[in-house]
């Protein structure tokens, strides 16, 4: 209650996370750029629990904690090598798209009707998205681990339609979803053994952790848009 009267010292508690999580993020990506694996894996599970603390002091719905307290727990399960661990990781991440898919119902634009000749700019954008996701998985299907084809197909699937949803909430988020597919993709690459840049990692983390990033600044910024309706 004290927070909703105060919203200048909310701001001020809910910077405190947001800085932490910036510091930690440059360290994680100094660590990858450096390849001290040691660094990474200290660093890496406490991205998301940082933004998360931000998120909830800010007073963002409990979903939004919720979807980077599971990209926490894929974090923290992707730091292992086993092929268990990586499907643990990618249901953990999974259940986390799950939780944005019902923000972005709960906030995003509805799409709009479209009365003209043609095809509508929804549809339009939907196809890039679809087109997308058929082109990845069709040439990493034939180099992934036979076991891991369906799974993966599956969370592409899952991952392209949030990636697609955020766009109803404006840029910020759109972007925030593309950087996460982009992420994603480079993982997935690494797993069908394709040629990788320089230190995969850094490019997976450097992307995922804008991702997230611009995935709470366009849920927030959204949320604070509805209110301000609410109450003009």
């Amino acid at each position: 209650m004290r927070q909703s009267r105060d919203p200048a010292a909310r701001e001020r508690r809910a910077r405190v996370p947001l800085v932490a999580f910036g510091l930690v993020a440059l360290a994680d990506l100094v660590c990858l750029a450096a390849g001290s694996g040691i660094g990474h894996a200290v660093a890496k599970p406490l991205l998301m629990p940082l933004l998360a603390a931000h998120a909830g002091l800010c007073g963002g719905p409990g979903l939004l904690v919720a979807a980077l307290l599971f990209g926490w727990g894929g974090d923290t399960l992707l730091l292992s090598h086993h092929d268990a661990a990586f499907l643990a990781g990618m249901s953990s991440f999974a259940c986390g798209h799950l939780c944005y898919l019902l923000l972005f119902r709960r906030y995003g634009t509805p799409p709009e009707r479209h009365a003209g000749k043609g095809t509508p700019p929804g549809a339009r954008l939907a196809g890039c998205y679809g087109l997308a996701l058929v082109t990845t998985v069709t040439l990493l299907w034939p180099d992934l681990p036979p076991e891991l084809r369906v799974p993966v197909t599956a969370y592409s699937v899952l991952l392209t339609t949030m990636a697609y949803r955020a766009t109803r909430l404006g840029p910020t988020a759109a972007l925030g979803g593309v950087l996460f597919m982009l992420s994603d993709t480079l993982i997935a690459t690494g797993v069908a053994e394709w040629p990788q840049l320089p230190r995969p990692d850094f490019w997976i983390m450097l992307t995922y952790i804008a991702a997230q990033l611009l995935l709470v600044r366009g849920v927030m910024d959204r949320r604070t848009d509805r209110e301000a309706m609410v109450t003009t």
